[in-house]
């Protein structure tokens, strides 16, 4: 453990400096979180500012640093999006704290660095090609279409989408195959029939090809410990203090790990803090069950600066985790109420424009913060049935033409014409030019062409290859890469795309290769990018005399902060019939809306419908609105309290 510090009152003052704007200070329950160095749970309400507390404890850390045995700080959270707000808030105050030992990154980087890259070479005296879903994804998709006619391909085909569960096979410690990494079991290594060597046999080989997927990673985590349980304790020693941002989000086998490694079973000596709310939980499926189980000491941040009062009063009631020493307290100065938007069949396009009329009258378009309008469940996909059915709403019946788009790039896709459409726009060329290399590594895995060591190229080995058959077919591809990239930047997408068709029969050549099953890839025109989970972003708008709303997902608006926020609501499944049918927020939880705090004891889809109400409402400083059918309101909702709701009857075209 590193020596015995204190957290000063002139530590506090300097992290206030750097965090806080000019003549503000942290309030109480922020200074005792800052303070407090043992092993516990800070549970903050939205709008709280746990951020900014946890990067203020940084600060004071940094100023500790370097510690006299050599040990380190651990700070990880669920996504890369979280962890660059805490590289761009204190990086370059906290040059020590972003360098060996301590460690920042996602939970996924963290496992791969520490765990399943070094028992993957322990294993196979190399390294993993690749640790990667999409690439994976495709790999096992390969071998899927070439199984031989088997009585495991039999069996295969019996089931529910079998490409997909193949795909999606993994080991868990005993070696059973389940369908995903918190997956049921689907086939059992105790009774080793002939299916299970099969897919057993199939799967080893991918993982000794070194493609794996991100679930593998967490199985070689898990072999390591097993095997080697010492690991445990140099991690611990390696890092005694952890902080664990978003802990909410974490899934079941990400909190097991991190809880099997540093909390110990109450043994461990490094200490953990884990950091968020439990119900915000909305990711990962909008999991009805959470795997966070409280520490024995808890600390708490209250007061939101976010939320005024009207809007805390509300929110608090859809909080599924609510003990009697939970509360919201709206610090935000601001007396608008939340407003109930009611619309029938014929008005629900009026729904926007009435909510921008809203924002208008309150002038709030001059406030800096975005305008949003969200809703949990945004487009019907190919069921047209659904689509048609005037009953069921989502997204695009609000705003028609809502599309749905990836909201980061991937390093993967379906045809080379989509790697020079979708890319991290940066200030730079370096994410184009990576994203042509990603291609060309896709045409050489589809046709085959692997290193001498049979393992698929990467990018610098692909580049190093060519450097040393050609070095003047080198300088042409880099020339090349470079104008390719300014093309695309310069919106002459097709020409380069055209370009690099004619180039990759070059390309090919090197490895004494034609294009054959390349080709459907290479010429494909079809681009549109399925969504393939749920945290997604739009550019979806609705503009009026100047004034810009976003129309997005609640998914895409979690951990923002609004001025104002229409909350609309959408169908999810059906539980029950007639006039007792449940598929909508305002049926779910009209108790709620009329002023009653919910239990956690609720059924499951109340309690996904609340998790998602809680995090959409939570985002605007000043203006909440909500929309409900006229039906709905009537049958459920004629009794809310006006005192605390302003009732708006949408129910003309003419706003």
């Amino acid at each position: 453990m590193p020596q015995e510090f204190n957290i000063t009152e002139e530590d506090i003052r300097y992290a206030q400096k750097i965090l806080l704007p000019d003549g503000k200070v942290f309030d109480e329950e922020r200074i005792t979180f800052i303070r407090n160095l043992n092993t516990i749970d800070l549970q903050a309400v939205p709008g709280s500012g746990k951020t900014t507390a946890l990067l203020a404890k940084l600060l004071v850390l940094e100023r500790k640093l370097p510690f006299a045995d050599g040990s380190g700080i651990l700070v990880l959270s669920h996504t890369n999006a979280a962890i660059n707000e805490i590289k761009e808030k204190i990086q370059k105050h906290c040059p020590k704290l972003f360098s060996y030992p301590n460690f920042i990154g996602t939970i996924q980087s963290f496992v791969d660095e520490f765990l399943a890259i070094p028992f993957y070479i322990q294993k196979s005296n190399k390294k993993p090609n690749r640790i990667d879903s999409d690439i994976y994804n495709e790999v096992a998709s390969k071998r899927f279409n070439s199984l031989p006619n088997s009585a495991a391909k039999s069996w295969l085909k019996r089931q529910h989408d079998p490409e997909s569960l193949f795909r999606n096979f993994r080991f868990d410690i005993n070696l059973n195959l389940t369908n995903g990494m918190n997956g049921a079991i689907v086939l059992k290594s105790a009774g080793n029939s002939a299916t299970y060597k099969t897919f057993k046999t199939i799967k080893l080989q991918i993982l000794k090809s070194g493609i794996l997927n991100y679930d593998d990673a967490y199985f070689f985590a898990e072999l390591y410990l097993k095997e080697i349980p010492a690991i445990k304790t140099i991690l611990q020693k390696r890092f005694p203090f952890v902080f664990i941002d978003e802990m909410q989000d974490m899934d079941t086998h990400q909190y097991n790990l991190l809880e099997k490694i540093f909390y110990d079973d109450g043994n461990s000596i490094s200490k953990t803090q884990r950091i968020g709310d439990k119900n915000q939980a909305i990711y990962n499926s909008v999991k009805a069950t959470d795997v966070w189980i409280d520490r024995a000491e808890i600390l708490r941040l209250t007061g939101s600066q976010r939320l005024s009062k009207p809007i805390a009063d509300v929110v608090k009631r859809f909080a599924l985790h609510s003990d009697a020493n939970f509360d919201i307290v709206g610090r935000n100065e601001c007396s608008i109420k939340p407003h109930l938007l009611v619309f029938n069949n014929e008005t629900i396009r009026s729904i926007i424009p009435c909510f921008a009329q809203i924002v208008k009258e309150n002038r709030l378009e001059t406030l800096e913060k975005p305008i949003k309008v969200v809703c949990w469940n945004t487009d019907w996909k190919e069921d047209e049935t659904s689509r048609n059915d005037a009953a069921k709403l989502r997204l695009e019946d609000y705003h028609k033409g809502f599309k749905k788009e990836k909201g980061k790039p991937k390093e993967d896709y379906d045809n080379l014409k989509s790697y020079l459409l979708y890319f991290d726009k940066k200030q730079t060329l370096e994410p184009l030019r990576k994203n042509i290399l990603n291609a060309f590594l896709k045409i050489l895995r589809l046709e085959n062409v692997n290193t001498i060591d049979e393992r698929h190229y990467t990018k610098k080995k692909l580049i190093d290859f060519i450097h040393e058959k050609d070095v003047q077919k080198y300088n042409e591809l880099n020339l090349s890469l470079y104008n390719w990239s300014i093309g695309i930047i310069r919106e002459n997408t097709n020409e380069v795309w055209n370009e690099i068709k004619e180039y990759i029969p070059t390309l090919l050549l090197m490895f004494d290769k034609a294009i054959s099953a390349s080709s459907d890839f290479i010429n494909n025109d079809n681009v549109e990018i399925p969504a393939e989970n749920e945290e997604i972003l739009t550019t979806n708008q609705y503009k009026e005399d100047g004034l810009e709303i976003e129309i997005t997902s609640v998914h895409a608006v979690k951990g923002q902060t609004h001025c104002a926020t229409l909350y609309l609501e959408s169908y999810f499944q059906k539980d029950g019939n007639g006039a007792n049918a449940k598929s909508y927020e305002s049926q779910r939880l009209s108790q709620q809306f009329l002023g009653i705090q919910i239990q956690s004891t609720v059924g499951a889809r109340i309690k996904q419908s609340a998790k998602m109400v809680y995090v959409g409402f939570s985002r605007p400083t000043d203006l909440l609105c909500v929309a409900v059918h006229k039906n709905r309101f009537d049958n459920l909702l004629s009794e809310i309290n006006r005192d605390e709701w302003e009732i708006i009857e949408v129910f003309s075209n003419e706003i």
